[in-house]
């Protein structure tokens, strides 16, 4: 009877092994979340007191830029383009060249101190061109173009590939007095991948921005 008893358990197992290995297996394929994305729809950004002008999307908002390393920003025309439902937000720091402003040097220690230099527009352009190559080390490629708007403005366009945590930079000047860079942020790890449909939304909006650029 013991004998039985064993042999009938060990066909139960071995039936119970042959249907599990032989079960139709549904596996999770990998993915990011879908996301919904608005129409693009602008609004203009032309306070009488700023020195420039230009539309921005109608599901963004315009946030004036309050601490620059934990300071004040050396004027009151730094502001950001805040897409709160995106995660995203394009920094936009406005310089006069010729005017004294207080940059922030880095110590040893890792903090940082003031040093006061005057605007210089080939000093700005270096600066622009340095701050996208800190991404060099994880960016795949950094491309740069040259651009000339309808309008008349004139500036860089930067491009850069991989997990970059500023995949899109720009600057724009009239090499004279005017002088501004625009960044765009994620509030998040950066992953080109997951970031690919937001990203390629949001360049249709910085270029929109461009080209819609005015100095006053």
């Amino acid at each position: 009877m013991k004998n039985i008893k064993l042999f009938l358990g060990i066909v139960i197992m071995t039936s119970l092994s042959w249907i599990a290995c032989n079960s139709t297996h549904t596996s999770k394929k990998n993915g990011y979340f879908r996301i919904n994305l608005p129409e693009h729809k602008y609004l203009s950004f032309d306070k009488p007191d700023f020195p420039f002008s230009f539309d921005y999307p109608a599901y963004a908002s315009i946030i004036k830029d309050s601490t620059y390393f934990d300071s004040s920003p050396e004027n009151p025309y730094w502001i950001n383009v805040d897409f709160p439902t995106m995660n995203a937000r394009i920094f936009l720091s406005y310089k006069i060249i010729g005017g004294n402003a207080v940059y922030k040097i880095k110590k040893g220690d890792g903090t940082y101190r003031d040093s006061v230099a005057v605007n210089q527009f080939d000093k700005m352009v270096n600066d622009a061109f340095n701050l996208t190559n800190k991404n060099d080390a994880i960016a795949t490629s950094i491309r740069d173009s040259v651009f000339r708007t309808q309008l008349g403005i004139s500036g860089v366009y930067f491009r850069v590939g991989g997990n970059a945590a500023t995949a899109r930079q720009f600057y724009v000047s009239d090499t004279s007095k005017n002088f501004l860079r625009g960044a765009l942020y994620f509030d998040a790890t950066p992953n080109a991948d997951s970031l690919k449909p937001v990203l390629d939304f949001l360049q249709v909006d910085m270029d929109h921005l461009i080209n819609s650029f005015r100095w006053k």
